[in-house]
């Protein structure tokens, strides 16, 4: 059954006991009420139901002050049975007052937007301190539950108020992560409802399975060392790292592979010194299409050392200014398309050179294959493609020289005509945008 949200599905002495004794409320996973939990309001909505019909209870002072659907306090020396009984509470915080009105205990709910590639395993966990141990959710997939962030003296001795991020992290899976205080710009956290996006997807660079990560080379020889700041060198020109990756000659794909591997223990995985959870630790690589990049942390850059050299073309260093390095190579970057070409099952893409275009001498320009650069868009946000910088002659074109594009996408049912200009650089962060206008015109109805 489904998150009640009606009391006519809560059930006295059934799935919602009152103990007028010791003032308790127990919420239990009986008569339709299963783990997928109660709304706080509905609990709520409940009681008020059952002291307003029941001889007994209306003896005694109304647990509950509503604040708002998504936000109580217990009062009048009532409070939750167990934990077993918050665990099932949905879409609601609260905090437990005392008789001047000062927290005892207070729980916010999380609430994740967005889904889990697959609800029944993938499961969430968080940090609720920066020193603190991580913590899985009760349930897995997408989370809608209660989390203690305050207890005073009697009641935990805790304050989780002010620090609180959420990880997803599942093998061969994309990575989530969400720090609510940073991301919401709040200073403190409350007994209240926090709605968050996180979610995940299959991730097509790991191929290779966790017994063939720890057993087998090159990952065994590969690594990862904090550092206060390390030089090195890029076409010529030094540049400062924190964080150094040793690619032990794997290829970018074993490299990331490694590292998300990495970033899945519950142990330090740092090879110096410094210590780092990995399970809690920033991510450090990232795929744009085919091409790795580092990525900039509150430590600092990062680089990869001991890359096969195969892939010097396809990678980006961040580093400790948060720029972008890259070796002189064959360029590279991605097309970039908005919704309206995305939805289109029509749209189609070309680059051109500029030079020619607008006339019958148009050429378009071919990638480092010698393919041209040109396609239907197929429902993808972005395709990545590559340029022979240092030899393509096309068209006249002097090698080794930013290349001006002309580039142009065009759907039908939901995207407008779109140009875009601009230049080819020596680099493999090009990107070039297609934000089309939403189709309003367009008929076609035979």
């Amino acid at each position: 059954m489904a998150k009640i949200v009606d009391p006519d599905f809560l059930y006295r002495d059934l799935n919602v006991i009152f103990d007028t004794t010791g003032k308790t409320i127990s919420v239990l996973q009986a008569s339709g009420l299963t783990s997928a939990g109660v709304t706080l309001q509905c609990l709520y909505s409940f009681c008020k139901e059952q002291w307003k019909s029941q001889n007994d209870l209306i003896k005694y002072p109304f647990p509950w002050i509503a604040i708002t659907a998504e936000q109580f306090e217990l009062i009048n020396g009532w409070n939750f049975k167990s934990s077993g009984s918050t665990v099932l509470i949905r879409d609601g915080g609260w905090a437990l007052k005392d008789t001047n009105g000062n927290s005892q205990e207070e729980y916010m709910n999380l609430t994740t937007l967005g889904s889990f590639n697959n609800s029944s395993v993938d499961t969430a966990y968080y940090q609720q301190s920066s020193t603190g141990t991580s913590t899985a959710t009760v349930y897995p997939g997408e989370v809608n539950q209660a989390i203690k962030i305050y207890g005073d003296a009697t009641h935990g001795n805790i304050n989780y108020r002010t620090y609180f991020k959420i990880y997803l992290r599942e093998q061969a899976k994309s990575y989530g992560y969400y720090d609510l205080i940073v991301a919401q710009n709040l200073s403190t956290l409350t007994y209240k409802k926090y709605a968050l996006p996180i979610s995940n997807a299959l991730d097509l660079k790991i191929t290779h399975s966790d017994t063939v990560i720890t057993g087998s080379t090159p990952y065994t020889g590969m690594s990862i060392t904090w550092t206060t700041g390390t030089t090195r060198t890029i076409g010529g020109i030094p540049y400062t790292f924190s964080i150094l990756i040793n690619g032990n000659n794997g290829t970018a794909e074993q490299i990331y592979e490694y590292v998300q591997w990495s970033l899945r223990q519950p142990t330090d995985i740092d090879a110096s010194i410094v210590s780092r959870i990995g399970k809690t630790s920033q991510e450090l690589l990232t795929f744009v299409g085919d091409a790795l990049k580092t990525n900039y942390t509150t430590d600092g850059g990062v680089f990869i050392d001991n890359f096969l050299a195969a892939d010097t073309n396809r990678l980006t260093f961040t580093d400790n200014t948060n720029t972008q390095r890259t070796f002189p190579y064959v360029a590279a970057g991605n097309l970039v398309f908005n919704d309206n070409l995305k939805n289109d099952t029509d749209a189609r893409y070309w680059v051109f050179f500029t030079t020619g275009f607008d006339s019958s001498s148009a050429l378009i320009v071919n990638d480092n294959s010698g393919n041209p650069i040109t396609g239907s868009i197929s429902g993808r946000t972005s395709i990545s493609f590559d340029f022979d910088y240092q030899n393509n002659t096309q068209g006249g074109r002097t090698p080794n020289t930013d290349a001006n594009y002309t580039a142009i996408a065009i759907g039908l049912s939901t995207g407008q005509y779109v140009l875009s200009t601009g230049s080819i650089t020596k680099s493999t962060a090009n990107s070039i945008n297609f934000v089309a206008a939403l189709e309003r015109n367009y008929s076609n109805p035979i």
